[in-house]
């Protein structure tokens, strides 16, 4: 059975030549409060939006997606626009 390359295969470096810590070194490190990972990014949203799966006609996504970036939430604005309209019939 052939054997896997070892992961440290590289040459030893002499630890004194590493480069210095810099301020962009620092900027990409992972932050900790004690053992909890601080998330860099944006925070999570207070009301995320739920991932289903849809079956559109063809042309209907190719018209979605030709309109260009964001398609999604248009789409999605446009179903709640619907639902507004719908609910406001049946409330008048």
């Amino acid at each position: 059975m052939p054997r896997k390359p070892n992961a440290g295969s590289e040459p030893w470096i002499d630890p004194d030549a590493a480069p210095e810590l810099d301020d962009a070194f620092f900027e990409r490190a992972a932050l900790y409060d004690g053992p909890k990972l601080i998330r860099r990014g944006r925070p999570p949203a207070a009301a995320p939006k739920q991932q289903v799966t849809l079956r559109l006609d063809r042309e209907v996504v190719a018209k979605l997606k030709a309109s260009g970036p964001r398609w999604q939430t248009r789409a999605n604005d446009a179903l709640k626009r619907w639902l507004d309209r719908q609910e406001h019939r049946r409330a008048g």
